[in-house]
């Protein structure tokens, strides 16, 4: 994933294999698996980076995820990392915190492009704001930054290390970047004024879960369900009552309508 729009000179393989940890060749710093590139002119600089792990959850496409970190902490998914990083020292000490920070791509929409302005649905689709003061994918570097709970952490299992987290409102198969401790001390701001306040639903939505469907779920993912979908899958600008939308989550296809801030499901299908 490149952090700047500039091409990057590739890596002189047969000098890295060589065992040589740093050398430069116009204009070009290659540091380990870390590439630098200046721009002489400007003073910009580039970087590739690599995902360090991808997280798995139940929702294999970005409709029904949960649109911030969260808000359904039922919702429980796993960190697998990549085989580079899979020594339990990365990890050491990272049971004493009870929330991170993960730093990841919005690789659904890689190569989508971006626009100065976009249309939150939040705010309708009709209100446009600054790229950077909204969390929409269609960004510079698709970068997405998620707050989410640790539940466990297992540091030997066949798969290396992997962390259990609550919250995440990421699509399954997406690549992490960066993992960081959350320090309430530094990071909490309750007095933080939120921009959006007073123009997006304050309350969730209310959910009917029929008992003879909501039982063909397994037991351990009811609660994140009915917690996603309390927090209204649909866009703000859609208020078609009649309309049945659907949505894939743990192997089954979720379908269900919306009337009057009251969510009713009235199928579920397994795929």
């Amino acid at each position: 994933m490149m952090l700047y729009s500039e091409k990057v000179a590739s890596v002189d393989k047969g000098a890295h294999a060589r065992g040589a940890h740093r050398h430069a060749f116009r204009g070009v710093i290659v540091l380990d698996r870390l590439t630098l590139q200046s721009d002489y002119l400007t003073g910009a600089t580039a970087m590739n980076i690599e995902p360090i792990a991808r997280i798995h959850t139940d929702f294999p496409t970005k409709f029904g995820v949960p649109r911030q970190s969260g808000l359904a902490s039922g919702l429980v998914s796993t960190i697998v990392f990549e085989p580079l990083y899979r020594n339990p020292d990365c990890l050491r000490g990272i049971a004493d915190f009870s929330h991170l920070w993960l730093i990841w791509e919005f690789d659904k929409v890689a190569g989508a492009g971006w626009s100065p302005t976009v249309l939150p649905p939040k705010l309708g689709g009709k209100t446009r704001v600054g790229v950077f003061a909204t969390r929409s994918p269609f960004r510079p570097n698709p970068l997405g930054l998620s707050c989410v709970q640790l539940v466990k952490a297992d540091l030997h299992t066949k798969d290396g290390p992997v962390l259990y987290v609550a919250g995440a409102d990421l699509v399954d198969g997406t690549p992490v970047y960066d993992i960081k401790p959350y320090l309430p001390y530094a990071d909490s701001y309750p007095e933080a004024v939120d921009g959006f306040d007073g123009k997006r639903d304050a309350e969730p939505l209310t959910v009917v879960f029929p008992p003879e469907l909501e039982a063909m779920i397994p037991e351990d993912k009811r609660e994140g369900l009915r917690q996603a979908l309390s927090c209204g899958p649909v866009p703000g600008y859609q208020h078609d009552p009649e309309r049945r939308y659907g949505f894939n989550f743990a192997g089954f296809d979720v379908r269900f309508h919306i009337r009057e801030r009251v969510l009713t499901v009235v199928e579920i299908v397994r795929l």
